[in-house]
């Protein structure tokens, strides 16, 4: 089929560079030419396991362009994937996503689905249908369908092509005609339901994911708070299939580009109609509260920071990502900063994306040793690979005063007995002492 795409992030690129896989000839729109030539020369803008291989790969299928007009104008199906950002208020910003609509409805030529890929709120995929309806310069037939997306990033080439399913929200036979059509390759359980429904099973899964990472960090504080080991107490619930083991690790909050987001649009939506989801703004206020987890633990050892080296292992919100939206390390840092804390980071990815928060308030290293040098503390906010395995004699050897705080229990906390170094992670025991 004729595809196009608005928008290349993490969204719209996956999706297009997914769908040329399986055989579509894909289009993907977005109005900045310098990141539309870096795709048009098999670079993908986003680091993302999988997907600059994939992009040379189906290059003969995929094309890249500025000129939304050409894109829009003989496509079948035109997928909306642009970001739908917080405002202040937590709703989400639709800007983006109408625009794309209004530039669908002047320029589409031909009989086409336009589905909306973006997470947007109940609701709003009829008011895209009516703006298209009421905008479409051509006599042509312009149905409207909700598809959205369930991808992790670090994993979303995976999350595609091999999804754990795939929901579309029609109203009509001509459109799911061709949205099964689309998918007819796609081995995957697929659910055909109506517009909302399909807008609210994105919403209320993110959310689901959120509620329970948050209800394993308020278990992981009690459990230090009573002697009680977290990772024991996630292995025997795990085992009840009705629980599940998935998203109970204990750490220091969630972040990225979905739950924080998803979370705050949820519980806005609901007030907006006079209801309070008690549950989502708990998830939101443990999540804040979870990621200023780091500095509290670190004021045991210092009242302040001024003048003390502090070794950070890992920038971004989760491994396998540059994203750095809604990471910890964006708390707790400016924190440290403010009170004179001298900083040594090291993070694979995340890096670039620093520098330009940061450009010479931090010391970035090139290696894990480097960071580590002479430091009096170390926070380790990611769970790299690389982090995990440090050996705790490197701790010692390299840190002037081996004081590491462990936000995402990388070590058993039995590697570190005997050490000479304290270490602390969340819900389980520390281990050293300087008394």
């Amino acid at each position: 089929m004729k595809i196009a795409v608005a928008g290349t992030g993490y969204v719209g690129l996956v999706t297009g560079v997914c769908l040329a896989e399986h055989g579509h000839s894909v289009c993907c729109v977005d109005i900045d030419e310098q990141k539309i030539e870096l795709m048009r020369q098999g670079i993908s803008p986003i680091y993302e396991e999988g997907l600059s291989e994939l992009m040379v790969k189906n290059k003969e299928r995929l094309t890249f362009t500025t000129d939304h007009t050409a894109a829009y104008r003989d496509a079948e199906v035109i997928f909306i994937g642009v970001g739908t950002p917080e405002k202040k208020d937590g709703s989400a910003n639709l800007t983006y996503v109408y625009e794309a609509a209004r530039q669908i409805a002047h320029t589409a030529k031909r009989d086409c689905v336009v589905v909306v890929k973006s997470t947007v709120p109940i609701g709003t995929n009829d008011k895209i249908e009516k703006l298209i309806h009421r905008e479409q310069k051509a006599k042509i037939r312009i149905a409207v369908a909700s598809n959205p997306e369930f991808l992790a990033q670090g994993t979303a080439v995976r999350d595609t092509l091999h999804a754990s399913r795939i929901v579309i929200g029609v109203e009509e036979a001509f459109a799911k005609k061709v949205m099964l059509k689309v998918y007819e390759n796609f081995d995957a359980p697929k659910l055909v339901t109506d517009r909302k429904s399909a807008e609210m099973v994105k919403y209320a899964s993110n959310d689901f994911l959120a509620l329970k990472i948050s209800y394993i960090n308020e278990i992981a504080n009690l459990c230090e708070l009573v002697g009680a080991n977290i990772e024991d107490v996630t292995a025997g619930m795990g085992f009840d299939a009705r629980i599940g083991d998935k998203f109970l690790k204990a750490g220091i909050g969630y972040g990225g580009s979905c739950f924080p987001k998803d979370t705050k649009a949820l519980h806005w939506l609901a007030n907006s109609y006079d209801y309070e989801m008690k549950t989502v703004k708990a998830a939101i206020e443990v999540n804040e509260n979870q990621k200023l987890k780091m500095v509290r633990k670190a004021r045991k050892y210092y009242e302040d920071f001024a003048g003390v080296r502090i070794a950070v292992l890992g920038l971004t919100f989760k491994p396998g990502t540059d994203d750095l939206r809604e990471a910890p390390s964006l708390v707790n840092l400016p924190i440290l900063l403010e009170e004179g804390a001298v900083i040594q980071a090291w993070d694979p990815i995340g890096e670039a994306g620093y520098r330009k928060l940061y450009p010479s308030e931090i010391h970035y290293c090139k290696t894990i040793e480097e960071a580590l040098l002479r430091a009096e503390l170390c926070l380790i906010f990611t769970e790299w690979r690389e982090i995990q395995e440090i050996r705790p004699e490197v701790f010692v050897k390299q840190m002037k005063r081996p004081i590491i705080i462990d936000g995402r229990n990388c070590y058993p906390p039995k590697n570190f007995r005997g050490s000479g170094a304290i270490y602390e992670s969340m819900g389980r025991e520390t281990v050293g002492s300087e008394d």
